[in-house]
């Protein structure tokens, strides 16, 4: 029994220091879109907290926004989170369609104040395209 305890303690002490090593190495990431992607789910639970606790966000967004949260803090996901590059991809587009949606309505400086990061980011992610993608002709 002592030896299980005594590898559960490596284990997690393991895990703790990967975690601080991650941490370290996300702070040192020059700035461009790797950044941008380390940032974003951190950015998107403050966001989320600070959305559930505004008054002028309407039910509806709410409801959407504490369910992507939870989806966030969820260990369970569709794409685990220990595959590489790919891992954190349901939680992102989770969130992504949950401000989306919350953006639509809820007033845009609300939602601009709630965003902790760059802000372009929040503008890109909650600014309809138009006109479709880049060289590309729309339909008529």
């Amino acid at each position: 029994m002592r030896d299980w305890i005594i590898g559960l303690g490596i284990a997690a002490l393991c895990l703790v220091a990967s975690w601080a090593v991650l941490l370290i190495l996300a702070r040192r990431l020059p700035p461009g879109l790797l950044r941008d992607l380390a940032a974003f789910i951190p950015d998107c639970v403050t966001t989320v907290r600070r959305l559930r606790k505004d008054p002028r966000v309407p039910r509806s967004a709410r409801i959407a926004i504490v369910l992507a949260g939870v989806w966030v803090a969820s260990p369970i996901d569709l794409i685990p989170e220990f595959v590489p590059v790919i891992g954190p991809l349901d939680d992102i587009v989770v969130v992504a369609l949950a401000l989306r949606y919350a953006a639509r309505r809820v007033p845009r400086e609300v939602l601009l104040a709630a965003w902790p990061g760059e802000p372009r980011l929040i503008e890109r992610l909650i600014t309809p395209r138009r006109g479709g993608a880049p060289g590309r002709s729309s339909p008529r």
